[in-house]
C-alpha cells in the first residue's frame, strides 16, 4: 500500500524519525526479543499511514464543522468515526496530560517572565527604561535614556 500523498511533501518525506521509533518498539516488547530492520521499517511506515488516515479524517470532521484549523476533539471524534472508539478515554486522558506538563514547561522556561525574578521596584524601574528608550527612538534622538525616577508609589 503507497503511503498517502501530503500537501506539499513528496512520499519520502512523511516519515517518523527512526532513532525514535525504534526506542518505542524496543520499549514495547521484553527485553528478549530483537525486530528486524525491515520489520521495523514496516512498522514505522503503519504509523505514518495511521497518523495520515487520522490526520485526513479530522481534516473532514473539521471541514464539516466550517472550521479552519483541526482541534483536539475533531481528532477524538475522527478515530471514532475510524472505528477506534475505544481509544478515545486513553487518547483524551493522554492529551490532558500534555496539556498540564506543556504549561508546565512553559512556566518553567520563563516563557511569561525574564527568566529571573524581579522584585515589583525592579520591573517597574525596567519599565520605565524601556519606556524612555522607545521614546526617544520614536523622537530620533538617540540620546541615552535617563535613568528612570522611582515613583514614590513604589516604595515601601
Amino acid at each position: 500500500m503507497e503511503p498517502m500523498d501530503i500537501v506539499g511533501k513528496s512520499k519520502e518525506d512523511a516519515s517518523l524519525p527512526k532513532a525514535t521509533m525504534t526506542k518505542i518498539i524496543k520499549e514495547m516488547l521484553p527485553p528478549d526479543v530483537r525486530v528486524a530492520r525491515d520489520a521495523q521499517d514496516l512498522l514505522i511506515e503503519c504509523c505514518v499511514e495511521f497518523i495520515n488516515l487520522v490526520s485526513s479524517e479530522s481534516n473532514e470532521v473539521c471541514s464539516r464543522e466550517d472550521k479552519r484549523t483541526i482541534a483536539p476533539e475533531h481528532v477524538l471524534k475522527a478515530l471514532e468515526v475510524l472505528g477506534f472508539g475505544e481509544y478515545i478515554e486513553e487518547v483524551y486522558a493522554a492529551y490532558e496530560q500534555h496539556k498540564i506538563e506543556t504549561m508546565q514547561d512553559t512556566l518553567k522556561s520563563g516563557k511569561w517572565s525574564n527568566g529571573a525574578e524581579m522584585s515589583e521596584e525592579e520591573a517597574a524601574a525596567e519599565q520605565q527604561r524601556m519606556f524612555a528608550e522607545a521614546r526617544a527612538r520614536m523622537n530620533g534622538g538617540t540620546a541615552a535614556p535617563k535613568q528612570p525616577e522611582m515613583d514614590p508609589s513604589f516604595e515601601s
